[in-house]
């Protein structure tokens, strides 16, 4: 009996280290990556490239001053994100360069800092006198005379890359595949390939991710100038010289137009201590909320630990490659968890409705979204409701098959846009 009883506290002793061994190598909480660790900075101009002139001073020497003070600004609040700059001196760079410097650093978030200009306005003020020769006669003709005035253009922009050059963002994203999916490079060339359907939805959703992030920042950079007094001229896209480099690096990018330096006003305030750390404390309060927002409505806590359960055979789990950003989960996970796929199959500033022709070779209910892009209210018309991404892909090849060349799949969750909901 006493033997039994030394045997049955034994295996009981046994069995209990065995399952507190187990527990203790069960993997802990987990966290997800936050996400906006690494902010680029990049002052506009340098060197030879002065930018804008205004009366006394330079584009590049206010882009830099107010480009350290925001990357100042951040360090300081921010520990947990890393600043890189595109210069710190006065120096220049091939934009090419600049988005090489973004790229490489894995950035989340791309601001570029820029001073506006304006041709000097003009007024006549009076007339002279002056002859030309008409054949062989000498005509009188009265010629304006003109006075010159420094431009009263004010205010602020941001801006974000035009909707045209989509195609050129989505291949900085392919180009930047390494950086994109955060793997090394061989890993990246097998799963970024150019032909593969999920390689493309996968970059095409990113894309777009990054636009309605970049416009939502470029709203809230524009929303903060203004609780200070400046004018706002608005956030908006643009397609022309100077904004290059927010199509070639692959992250959400803004480019910041401080003022204008052409106004002697705005270049007085421009080039104070006030007027740099109040434009540089107006970013870093958009790029605040910016990131609480993301943080918001991203899943970046701690998981709860499972309790632990008696040892089993441990299940063979595949190799993942991690982006730098929010994916989707696995499909079990996701549908677990309440995420539905949907196809946004255009923007239009047209209201249509389900039953509009454009749709009638679709099928199901089309909903509409109202966006607002430069001022201006567009509608985005989203279609289908699905439990599984394989469902929404093959909803989103029907629809390029029937015309909506540009769709897309998107996902929502609780009602709320996981890509756009900022």
């Amino acid at each position: 009996m006493r033997w039994n009883r030394l045997w049955i506290l034994g295996c009981g002793t046994l069995f209990i280290c065995t399952f507190f061994i187990q527990a203790k190598n069960l993997p802990g909480p987990r966290k997800q990556d936050k996400p906006l660790r690494t902010i680029v900075i990049d002052a506009g101009h340098g060197g030879s490239d002065v930018g804008a002139r205004g009366s006394y001073s330079t584009e590049k020497e206010i882009t830099l001053d107010v480009a350290l003070k925001l990357g100042k600004i951040i360090e300081e609040n921010m520990p947990d994100v890393k600043v890189v700059y595109t210069r710190k001196v006065d120096r220049f760079d091939d934009p090419r360069r600049k988005a090489e410097i973004a790229n490489n650093a894995r950035g989340d978030l791309f601001i570029s800092i820029h001073c506006n200009s304006a041709p000097k306005a003009r007024k006549i003020t009076g007339y002279k006198t002056v002859y030309r020769k008409k054949g062989k006669r000498r005509v009188a003709v009265k010629q304006p005379i003109y006075k010159y005035y420094a431009s009263q253009a004010q205010g602020t922009e941001t801006y974000v890359w035009a909707t045209s050059k989509n195609n050129a963002k989505m291949e900085s994203l392919k180009e930047s595949s390494v950086m994109v999916l955060d793997g090394n490079s061989e890993e990246a060339k097998e799963v970024m390939d150019a032909a593969d359907p999920e390689t493309f939805i996968l970059l095409n959703t990113l894309r777009n991710a990054f636009f309605d992030q970049s416009l939502r920042l470029s709203t809230m950079v524009e929303d903060e100038f203004t609780k200070v007094g400046r004018i706002s001229r608005g956030a908006r896209q643009r397609n022309e010289k100077g904004i290059w480099v927010l199509q070639a690096t692959a992250m959400p990018s803004v480019l910041v137009e401080l003022g204008f330096i052409s106004n002697p006003d705005e270049e007085e305030y421009l080039n104070s201590a006030k007027g740099q750390n109040e434009a540089a404390m107006c970013i870093y309060k958009a790029v605040k909320r910016y990131k609480e927002e993301l943080e918001r409505f991203g899943n970046f806590k701690e998981e709860v630990a499972p309790a632990p359960q008696p040892v089993v055979p441990e299940p063979t789990v595949q190799p993942v490659i991690e982006t730098g950003y929010r994916q989707p989960a696995s499909r079990a996970t996701t549908a677990a968890s309440g995420v539905r796929y949907r196809v946004q199959l255009l923007v239009s500033d047209k209201n249509y409705t389900t039953k509009s022709p454009i749709f009638k070779d679709l099928g199901g209910s089309v909903e509409q979204e109202p966006v607002i892009i430069n001022s201006k209210r567009l509608n985005k018309y989203i279609w289908g409701n699905y439990r599984s991404e394989p469902e929404a892909e093959a909803a989103l090849r029907k629809a390029k098959q029937v015309g909506f060349h540009d769709a897309f799949v998107v996902q929502y969750k609780n009602g709320l846009r996981l890509d756009a909901q900022l």
